[in-house]
């Protein structure tokens, strides 16, 4: 085991991560990390994370808790693996059929697994408690031979939270690293009408997307860092407005579960705007950390891939994933590094507050003017 504490070496950047969930689409992370791992530059102080991005998360602070970098970047391929061999035996309909991989060649297919969409109407007809009574879920056999959660509970090489959704209120509820467990993990991935809620201490829990994919206030209240950096695997921009019922569907789940992460964002810049204004009290000043926000977003990279890739387990199909992910990372670190720790390489007003910042930077116009001497 790794006795290495949670600091950075000398010459690295320290940053904290926010992965967002999107089934199969998760593989695009792993590329993101694995290259964050392999260039060598950043330091993960933390990382928050919801559903795919909580697996990555896991398999990416186990690594690290059993030998440094390249151990993870062999256990996040590990799990992915896995995720193939448990996904990729026999037909499924949440893979690709034949016809799909033949036009898919070099590039994705933007088309849609039939079978899919009848197993998807399926699930909206019945729920898991009378189609799946004994709770089977694959990906708890994938989670068992792949990772140790009393060795992560116990790590010092990065602290986890993990966002989940309580059934009952609605509410996000965040599991720190020592508290986390198979249920806690398999809970922040639980889709509702695939598999019965996971139940923890008597509480019953869903997918974390619903509530927060993923929540960031923790990495602003809890940790050292002030760079947080989003890597984004729903779309927030699509090209077209979708007119099938498939891309409909597909867009409103989007747009759902990108929900709470915007509404973090819009209240980010707005607090930021307000003390480049200063228009806090000065006790309260203090109070607030300048964080400077990163994106990574998949939007490009992604288009055209409906809902049913996100269970797409096909080994090829996830390389795929994972290299565009790869290169996403080397991109931006290219165009952005030295700006890590300086400034924010996303324009929050422009794409968070949209036109509430006119009204607002008229308003703060409107308070300065009154406040200058006559």
């Amino acid at each position: 085991m790794s006795d290495t504490p949670n600091t950075p070496k000398p010459g690295q950047k320290t940053i904290n991560l926010a992965l967002q969930g999107g089934g199969s689409h998760g593989a695009f992370t792993w590329g993101v990390l694995d290259y964050l791992l392999e260039d060598g530059r950043l330091h993960v102080e933390a990382i928050s994370a919801t559903s795919a991005g909580t697996m990555n998360a896991c398999a990416f602070a186990y690594g690290l808790q059993l030998g440094g970098p390249e151990k993870a970047r062999e256990t996040l391929e590990k799990f992915w693996w896995k995720v193939h061999d448990y996904g990729g035996t026999g037909y499924s309909p949440f893979k690709n059929t034949p016809w799909e991989n033949f036009m898919m060649g070099n590039n994705f297919f933007s088309g849609e697994n039939p079978f899919f969409h009848a197993m998807d109407s399926f699930t909206r007809m019945f729920s898991p408690y009378q189609t799946n009574p004994f709770d089977f879920n694959p990906l708890k056999d994938v989670l068992q031979k792949v990772i140790d959660f009393d060795a992560i509970k116990a790590c010092d090489c990065i602290k986890l939270y993990i966002s989940t959704t309580h059934v009952k209120t609605g509410k996000v509820r965040i599991f720190t690293t020592d508290e986390l467990s198979m249920d806690v993990v398999l809970a922040s991935a639980c889709l509702p009408y695939v598999f019965k809620a996971v139940s923890i201490d008597g509480e019953d829990y869903w997918d974390g997307g619903y509530s927060g994919n993923p929540a960031l206030f923790p990495l602003y209240y809890d940790t050292k860092s002030n760079d947080l950096m989003i890597v984004h695997i729903n779309p927030i921009e699509i090209s077209e407005t979708p007119t099938d019922a498939a891309g409909i569907i597909d867009r409103i789940n989007e747009i759902s579960f990108n929900g709470s992460l915007l509404k973090e964002m819009r209240s980010i810049s707005f607090v930021k705007k307000l003390v480049e204004n200063k228009m806090l009290k000065d006790e309260y000043q203090d109070d607030f950390k300048d964080i400077l926000v990163h994106s990574i977003r998949a939007d490009d990279a992604l288009q055209g891939l409906g809902v049913s890739s996100k269970f797409d387990s096909d080994w090829d199909f996830l390389i795929k994933l994972r290299d565009l992910g790869r290169q996403t990372m080397k991109n931006w670190l290219t165009a952005n590094y030295e700006k890590i720790g300086i400034e924010d390489t996303v324009d929050l007003h422009g794409e968070f507050l949209y036109s509430i910042s006119r009204v607002f930077d008229e308003k703060i116009e409107a308070i300065k003017s009154k406040k200058k001497p006559k």
